[in-house]
């Protein structure tokens, strides 16, 4: 199989990538990457029984959470549709606030949510249920 000449794209390098892949298909390879990143970190918490904030798993799969965290949201939206067992309701937007199925799976978990500012519901004691990871 004849191969492209190395170049750099965001996010990785195209050496030896075949002739006619095209920037769809390395954009798409770098999205599963990214959502196969966030899987296990997804299954780490799973095994501590802890939570982590949208930017410290896009952190640490080695990406940039994007604007209000779109890019690593997008990532769990791959997660829930390849790895359905995987307790993607772990990751928690930077600011503690849950939707209603999201509350759903944390309390029948054992964690504790509350209603802040009117009708916006958040984990309780955030900070005392995230992962740290030491570095």
């Amino acid at each position: 199989m004849k191969t492209g000449p190395a170049f750099t794209c965001p996010g990785g390098s195209r050496e030896g990538v075949p002739i006619g892949t095209g920037v769809s298909s390395v954009l798409m390879t770098i999205a599963k990457q990214r959502a196969q990143a966030v899987a296990e970190i997804l299954w780490e918490l799973k095994r501590a029984e802890k939570l982590a904030t949208l930017t410290s798993i896009a952190e640490r799969a080695g990406f940039s959470p994007g604007s209000c965290g779109r890019t690593v949201s997008t990532c769990l939206k791959t997660v829930r549709r390849d790895w359905p067992h995987l307790q993607w309701w772990r990751a928690v937007a930077d600011d503690g606030i849950v939707d209603n199925e999201q509350e759903s799976h944390l309390v029948q978990v054992g964690f504790e949510t509350e209603t802040a500012d009117g009708d916006r519901v958040v984990v309780k004691s955030l900070a005392d249920q995230l992962m740290t990871w030491g570095e």
